[in-house]
């Protein structure tokens, strides 16, 4: 494991899947601990195969490789399914921090099934894009959106249990969800040149819906996150874990008890010129007509907000241009 000697845990999820009842509920405590400290926890014993996210990664770096005028055929601003070029994108706007745009690419899929509602399928529901030059990719991608679909909504009725409330509490919201898959290539400093000041990969942001599920490389340009104390630390790098963190509706509905946390990705190292990653991130929301309002008890009293509304303006605030 790599990481600050201050760092986000790691958390087994063998126990939650077939431990007894205190073994369970110590894995809930765990969960209670990071989310409230960090906001972030890594997860192993998951059960997502390795061999699935590599062939990911094989198939999606050939279609970042093809030709720019062959990807031009596939471009969609942020919230689309397709390619979303260079200067697409600047995540610290999210959060009022004007940065330069983020160096990375993307290919995004994710929730494709219309719930009938004029209001919320033009925005949430959209046909997902599959390039004819790749023709793998779909099904490793819908096989994968499936399993992270199941992995999330598992891992909210184990925040329902780390909070001590109805199993269902969260997930009885998430019959009909909305979630975004992006694949983002970030390219080697010897191709793209020398990063802008305050340039990143990914600018300094926190995640806008329920809980995201993160599959990264490790990397010299690697993930940073937010201590309580305001500095920036390497999150630990941790071979087929998960990095987990949860949004800005998941801590709203708690209250502000469990932390949206801060995060960001470096640009390219120098000291690393041909270093290039790809991250396979899933972010999960929920039915967009929910209000999310604090639970009772909670320290801060948020007002309720629906999703649909938070999740748009946060979409808009990032896209440049």
């Amino acid at each position: 494991m790599r990481g600050s000697e201050q760092t986000v845990p790691v958390i087994d999820l063998t126990p939650w899947w077939s431990g007894t009842a205190e073994q369970k509920a110590s894995v809930a405590r765990q969960v209670d601990e990071a989310l409230s400290r960090w906001g972030f926890m890594l997860i192993t014993g998951h059960g997502v195969s390795p061999e699935s996210r590599a062939r990911i990664r094989e198939h999606t770096r050939r279609f970042f490789a093809l030709p720019e005028e062959v990807k031009r055929r596939y471009e969609v601003t942020i919230g689309g399914r397709g390619w979303l070029p260079p200067g697409a994108e600047a995540n610290g706007y999210a959060e009022g921090t004007p940065t330069p745009p983020d160096l990375k690419e993307t290919f995004a899929v994710g929730a494709d099934r219309p719930i009938g509602d004029p209001v919320f399928d033009p925005v949430w529901f959209l046909p997902n894009v599959w390039p004819g030059e790749i023709p793998e990719l779909r099904p490793l991608l819908e096989d994968y959106l499936a399993r992270m679909r199941r992995l999330s909504d598992e891992l909210l009725v184990l925040c329902a249990a780390a909070l001590g409330v109805e199993p269902d509490f969260f997930t009885r919201h998430t019959t009909a969800p909305s979630y975004t898959m992006n694949v983002n290539w970030y390219p080697p400093l010897s191709m793209i040149g020398e990063p802008e000041p305050g340039q990143y990969r990914i600018g300094p942001h926190t995640d806008f819906g329920t809980v995201t599920v993160l599959d990264r490389e490790d990397g010299v340009g690697c993930l940073q996150v937010c201590t309580p104390d305001g500095e920036w630390v390497n999150a630990p790098y941790v071979e087929d874990a998960f990095t987990i963190n949860i949004g800005d509706l998941l801590a709203r509905w708690t209250g502000g008890r469990w932390l949206s946390n801060r995060h960001r990705v470096l640009p390219p190292d120098p000291d690393a010129p041909d270093e290039e990653l790809i991250s396979l991130i899933f972010f999960y929301e929920l039915n967009p007509a929910t209000v999310v309002e604090p639970i009772p008890g909670g320290p801060v009293a948020y007002e309720p907000v629906r999703a649909h509304d938070y999740l748009l303006d946060k979409l808009n605030a990032i896209t440049v241009g």
